[in-house]
């Protein structure tokens, strides 16, 4: 669960974390970064990917500033899985509460 979520930084079970993140089910990915800094290829979530959950929430920063190409959004609903993109203060939101409710994955850029 996270339990708050400010510019650069994000506190998921009482751990603060200063770092884009996945959180999985069963673990948290901190450090994620990305191949192409702020545009998310398939590569960088080859392990979301291999899960095969039925919700990925990809928050895009405060901003909004990280871009999920249209080939990659395709590929991932192609797989059967619901990709849902927002700002990440959003995206927070709907994670939260998506969690509780189907295996769900959150990838999450904290800053711009």
């Amino acid at each position: 669960m996270i339990e708050d979520y400010s510019f650069g930084q994000i506190v998921i079970n009482g751990k603060t974390y200063t770092s884009d993140v996945i959180i999985f089910p069963d673990r948290i990915q901190s450090s994620w970064w990305r191949e192409s800094g702020h545009s998310l290829s398939l590569k960088d979530i080859e392990a979301v990917l291999d899960l095969k959950p039925e919700v990925l929430v990809i928050g895009t920063g405060s901003g909004g500033l990280m871009e999920v190409p249209s080939q990659a959004a395709d590929e991932i609903r192609n797989r059967g899985i619901e990709l849902i993109v927002e700002r990440t203060a959003d995206a927070v939101e709907t994670y939260n509460r998506l969690c509780k409710q189907r295996l769900t994955v959150g990838a999450f850029h904290l800053t711009c």
